[in-house]
């Protein structure tokens, strides 16, 4: 029986691993500012978002796209510090949430858009944004 559940957590963390190799690969600008991202398209894959990763690299993120609307995002399982940035569909930075910690309780608050019209978010690790001087009205640009 331990074994039998070593092995499915070994199979889950693979599974999981697997799953952030997969998703596409791009580069988006913003501002000034260009950062390597995984593109999180499919319901699992923002689902699964950047949760369970130790470490971001500098000028790396993810790009969230969903069909135009409301964007709520919590850090439940998610390691490290990160700046979430919500354009609307027409690529335009509304918000900038900042410096959003790591949930290390049951209950995580979450980080809701201010409108209703999001198609984009951006993940980025904590400071990010004001490092690379993004500001609301700066447009993303996204490169294959």
């Amino acid at each position: 029986m331990i074994i039998y559940r070593s092995l499915t957590g070994v199979l889950l963390l693979l599974i999981t691993f697997s799953a952030a190799l997969a998703m596409d690969q791009a580069q988006v600008t913003v501002g000034s500012a260009t950062f390597q991202v995984e593109i999180a398209q499919t319901p699992s894959e923002r689902a699964q978002g950047l949760m369970f990763r130790r470490k971001l690299p500098p000028d790396q993120g993810m790009l969230f796209v969903q069909p135009p609307g409301r964007a709520v995002f919590w850090m439940k399982n998610t390691y490290i510090p990160l700046d979430l940035l919500y354009f609307d569909a027409e690529g335009r930075l509304t918000q900038i949430v900042a410096e959003v910690p790591p949930c290390k309780t049951p209950d995580c608050p979450t980080y809701p858009s201010n409108m209703a019209t999001i198609r984009y978010i951006l993940e980025l690790n904590a400071g990010a944004a004001a490092q690379h001087r993004i500001q609301i009205g700066d447009q993303l640009r996204l490169e294959p």
